[in-house]
């Protein structure tokens, strides 16, 4: 028995052998995936990342192997060498590649043993997500996780192969940077030769990339990691990477058509999806009326109605204030739910409170007509008005909110998607593309009471607008486009301001003064003095991206070595305690 490699050299891998294989000498090395013990012979399932084989140790052809192998367990790391043979007849396992033939083993190398893991080693366990974080290098070597790095990668692979054969450029750009806080907090570095002074890492290349275009790059991408100190809820991580590109004398048609080719090149070479052309387009505003979001899932309808006209010609007081302050009164109707009952109705109420509607009012249709509380308040006419905007049948339950329309939005919004998971109706492994285009350029943020870039602040205004932006801020359109995946904002991107002017124009009505707007982006304001080019691009959340083609439902499963909720890394403590001596060479002192 031997714990180094020595002269052995691996011939094959575990997911290579086959019955063409029959009669070669072999050299296989991996982990144990199982031992069985069949009356003194021994099988032992061996793993790599390729796949498994099963080898066989018989005591009458290696006594001395034999041995070695009763002392094996699962995760042990071996190197074994033997000759294929076909399994006896009624013998194969259809379902490995490998499943036709064994390795008679006829010697053994044991080069590493193993504790117990804390989980198993298999595609389906129980094991909660801290302990699979704590053991990731464990948890990377069940065969899920494979598959979604293996995906991983081959996206990227091919995400290059298709840019490059568009002409595009991979450059990089630094990762230590000016902080220029937009949104979210910086990250920031402190720096040793220049104390009191700090790097930021990029929330992304955005400046960099405008300057390539400047420096007449004018088909640059990366495939670059990207950083934001940000309060992480929901599904997101302090590092993530995103493909970004760009590119010059381009209109937003020009930037959709490359990102929706990309975009399905991908999904054709790495999962064999071919996406139905065209991909749907819909403004902003067209999104938030039909769906209360500006990311719908347009896996299914349960679409939005504005029912107001049959409100206002209805005697319900509470529909009609609101109409009357300024409000909306608008509906869904869930079909065939009109089975709900009162507790499920009164579920669906209090989950609409939870997205700031104040109540939800519901009317069922019925054989015998409509039934509520609130039916009586609806003459004929206002009935067949509700039934005809609504197209409502037998069986179907009307769900009202009455509010302002970010509210009715936020709260309709959110109960089609959960109507929708009642129903069953997010099929997984469907997947529906929607091009939403035409976003607000700014929105007015009550806490600093300014304007704030609903993107960022180099995004341009629609020319058609560009002349209310001091006189009506709120409604100039940006030259913005995301493309929406099931729901999921994948890809999101606008044509950028080239023109100085413009830019400053931009950064007054953001609030940004003259000699602020100098300290942070006045190497980009100089740049634009040298003949900046039209361009504008677009940034693929990479991680988001594999998590649905892998069908996913976090974007921690397909990141080798994600962080928590609290972004901790649980299998080496970061973030940590650094000793004083680091601090005080960095001229810091914590408080």
């Amino acid at each position: 028995m031997s714990e180094s490699l020595g002269d052995w050299k691996r011939t094959h891998n575990c997911g290579e052998l086959r019955i063409e294989n029959v009669g070669e000498e072999v050299c296989l090395m991996g982990w144990v995936g199982k031992r069985r013990d069949h009356g003194g012979v021994i099988f032992v399932d061996l793993r790599d990342r390729y796949g498994i084989t099963q080898v066989v140790f018989r005591p009458d052809l290696e006594s001395e192997t034999h041995a070695i192998a009763e002392k094996i367990r699962n995760e042990f790391v071996l190197a074994i060498k033997g000759r294929v043979e076909p399994r006896p007849e009624g013998m194969a396992n259809p379902k490995l590649p490998t499943g036709a033939i064994d390795i008679e083993c006829s010697d053994l190398r044991l080069l590493n043993e193993a504790d117990t893991p804390p989980f198993a080693i298999e595609p389906e366990i129980d094991a909660n997500e801290e302990l699979r974080l704590r053991y990731r290098y464990l948890d990377l070597r069940r065969p899920d996780m494979q598959q979604a790095v293996f995906l991983r990668h081959n996206a990227a692979q091919e995400t290059r192969k298709y840019l490059i054969g568009q002409s595009f450029l991979e450059i990089e750009t630094p990762f230590l940077m000016k902080s220029t806080p937009e949104g979210a907090r910086d990250y920031l570095v402190p720096s040793r030769v220049q104390r009191g002074n700090f790097y930021a890492l990029p929330q992304s290349p955005q400046t960099y990339k405008q300057l390539l275009m400047i420096a007449g790059y004018d088909r640059y991408f990366q495939i670059v990691r990207c950083f934001r100190d940000e309060d992480l809820r929901g599904d997101r991580q302090p590092e993530f990477t995103q493909i970004d590109i760009e590119m010059a004398f381009v209109t937003e048609a020009d930037v959709m058509q490359l990102a929706e080719g990309l975009t399905r090149h991908l999904f054709a070479h790495v999962i064999g999806f071919d996406i139905p052309s065209p991909i749907p387009q819909m403004t902003y505003r067209e999104a938030i009326d039909r769906f209360g979001t500006d990311r719908p899932d347009t896996r299914f309808d349960l679409e939005i109605v504005d029912i107001s006209k049959a409100a206002l010609a209805s005697e319900f007081r509470v529909f009609r204030s609101v109409i009357d302050s300024g409000g909306q009164v608008r509906a869904i109707n869930a079909r065939g739910c009109a089975n709900y009952s009162r507790k499920q109705i009164d579920d669906l109420t209090a989950f609409v409170a939870k997205h700031g509607a104040k109540g939800l009012a519901w009317i069922k249709v019925t054989d015998q007509g409509l039934e509520s509380s609130i039916v009586k308040f609806f003459p004929d006419q206002a009935q067949q008005m509700l039934r005809e905007s609504l197209d409502a049948q037998i069986g179907d339950l009307l769900l009202f909110v009455a509010d302002q329309p970010a509210v009715v939005a936020n709260a309709l919004g959110n109960l089609r998607l959960e109507l929708a998971r009642q129903q069953d109706l997010m099929t997984t492994g469907d997947f529906s593309f929607l091009w939403v285009t035409q976003f607000p350029l700014l929105e007015f943020d009550d806490v600093e009471k300014r304007y704030v870039a609903c993107h960022h602040p180099f995004t341009s205004p629609l020319e058609a607008d560009l002349n209310e932006l001091e006189t009506a801020p709120g409604d100039v359109r940006a030259r913005a486009y995301d493309l929406v995946l099931n729901g999921n904002e994948i890809a999101g991107g606008s044509i950028r301001i080239h023109r100085r002017e413009t830019q400053e124009r931009v950064f007054r009505m953001l609030g940004i003064s003259e000699s602020e707007s100098r300290e942070k982006f006045g190497f980009l304001l100089d740049a634009f003095r040298y003949g900046a080019p039209p361009h504008g691009g677009i940034a693929f959340g990479y991680d988001r991206l594999v998590a649905l083609m892998a069908g996913k439902a976090f974007i921690r499963d397909v990141i080798p070595f994600p962080k928590t909720n609290t972004a901790a890394s649980l299998m080496d403590g970061a973030p940590s305690a650094v000793d004083l001596a680091q601090l005080r060479e960095l001229g810091l002192r914590l408080l």
